[in-house]
């Protein structure tokens, strides 16, 4: 179902936009894939050495406003496909 949607948008679109919407395409997979954990915890391991830390208090803000974000997109994304 959202294959062929996905597939419908893509034909839709003038040649001229395809490596914009190619770029777009891997940026999005590229941000919801999961690193492998090696991968992740030495990157996460650099940042701690280079004091780029944040307190619990932050995260959990920024967590926070993270998720608000991300229930009203769906909530609209939702009304929208019914």
């Amino acid at each position: 179902m959202y294959r062929d949607q996905i597939l419908a948008e893509l034909e839709a679109l003038p040649n001229e936009y395809l490596p914009f919407f190619l770029q777009l395409m891997r940026a999005f997979r590229e941000s919801v894939t999961l690193k492998p954990a090696a991968d992740s915890f030495r990157q996460g391991w650099r940042e701690a050495q280079r004091g780029e830390t944040s307190s619990v208090e932050t995260l959990w803000k920024d967590d926070n406003k993270i998720m608000t974000g991300r229930s009203e997109f769906y909530r609209e994304f939702d009304e929208g496909t019914r």
